[in-house]
């Protein structure tokens, strides 16, 4: 076989496990054995989001989430041949190509990035710093967020919608950290507004003392800058504990 040949038939096979309704098969290649590749490509892709939108995945009956997964299969370049990636290929077109049907629910986008954060976190490779010493004057302390830390906003309150509780529309925006600690359990925290704020002056930190971050926080806030640095430290305290922050390179 000519590699021309060869090259037709491999994509006239991707066409046709693509959207196996509306593309024929190659020729030469009997059903039986274009049903076993047919049924062996979907149930490993959907297997694969299933189990990394779990969530999401409950909010569908079953035919409105397999037309999903086809869409998905039939309309989306995947960009890597890693199987390990393809949540975040759907996430990508989940975010930029899918026209939401009306069984989708609005929040679909928010939630499904959610779930996908817990699963690139879990599957990380950055590492920790080695447990830190008791801060001690904890103003004076050089702190950065932490590698598997990310600090969100959603307009939604993804980290409670579930089967029970679908919200129709958006709310004050949602803050949240999620991160792996040292047991290596993913875990997210609900944040206040000054709370975000401050974790995002920390993963941009060059250096700056806690002290001298709070004040800054302070001015932003338009607070007195004594209450931010006396709250602000507990708060911090607490972070370091739960490895959100960790001393800085």
């Amino acid at each position: 076989m000519s590699g021309g040949t060869l090259r037709d038939s491999q994509r006239a096979m991707a066409r046709h496990l693509r959207n196996p309704e509306h593309v024929p098969g190659p020729g030469g290649v009997e059903p039986r054995r274009l049903k076993i590749y047919q049924d062996l490509v979907y149930r490993n892709i959907e297997g694969f989001i299933s189990n990394g939108f779990p969530v999401l995945r409950s909010l569908y009956d079953d035919r409105d989430w397999h037309t999903l997964v086809r869409a998905f299969i039939e309309g989306h370049r995947c960009q890597s041949p890693f199987f390990l990636e393809i949540s975040q290929e759907f996430l990508q077109f989940l975010m930029e190509e899918f026209q939401p049907r009306d069984c989708d629910p609005p929040f679909m986008a928010e939630l499904a990035h959610y779930e996908w954060v817990e699963l690139a976190l879990d599957v990380a490779t950055d590492t920790l710093p080695e447990q830190a010493e008791p801060l001690g004057d904890v103003s004076s302390a050089v702190l950065s967020l932490s590698p598997l830390a990310w600090s969100l906003g959603y307009h939604f309150p993804v980290h409670r919608i579930g089967p029970g509780f679908r919200p129709a529309e958006p709310a004050d925006t949602c803050y949240l950290v999620v991160y792996r600690d040292r047991s290596d359990s993913v875990r997210f925290m609900e944040l206040n507004a000054a709370t975000a704020r401050l974790l995002e002056l920390f993963r941009d930190n060059g250096g700056a003392t806690v002290g001298m971050l709070l004040s800054q926080l302070a001015g932003e806030l338009g607070l007195a800058e004594q209450t931010v640095l006396e709250f602000g430290a507990g708060q911090v305290e607490k972070l370091v504990e739960q490895s959100i922050l960790v001393p800085a390179a």
